[in-house]
């Protein structure tokens, strides 16, 4: 594996990692809207502390998921898509070699008989 790919899949697994939590994905998910909430919007309706959604949020920053800007007395956090996206054209070329192998498999059965 060269160091690119070794790279890629870091940032792959690191963004996984945080993803792999239930109020993680639903604190992504509302800010998937495309506008930045505080944590006090990103904690309403959920039945999580306003502390536990801040590191929750952290989780998130470090795998570069979220960002956070300071707006007056506010932070607000915006969801950083390309992390995302990285993640799933990860996966998408992890099919993509897992149906190459399938497929040679299948030549090589499909030529056994």
């Amino acid at each position: 594996m060269s160091m690119v790919e070794t790279a890629t899949a870091t940032q792959a697994a690191s963004v996984f990692a945080a993803l792999g939590d239930p109020t993680r994905l639903a604190l992504v998910s509302r800010l998937t809207a495309g506008r930045p909430l505080s944590i006090t919007g990103l904690t309403r309706g959920l039945d999580v502390t306003r502390q536990a959604v801040a590191k929750h949020l952290a989780v998130l920053e470090g795998a570069n998921i979220v960002s956070h800007e300071r707006q007056g007395r506010e932070t607000r956090f915006a969801l950083n898509a390309a992390a995302i996206t990285g993640a799933r054209a990860y996966l998408d070329q992890v099919a993509a070699e897992w149906d190459d192998a399938l497929l040679r498999l299948r030549n090589f059965v499909d030529g056994q008989a």
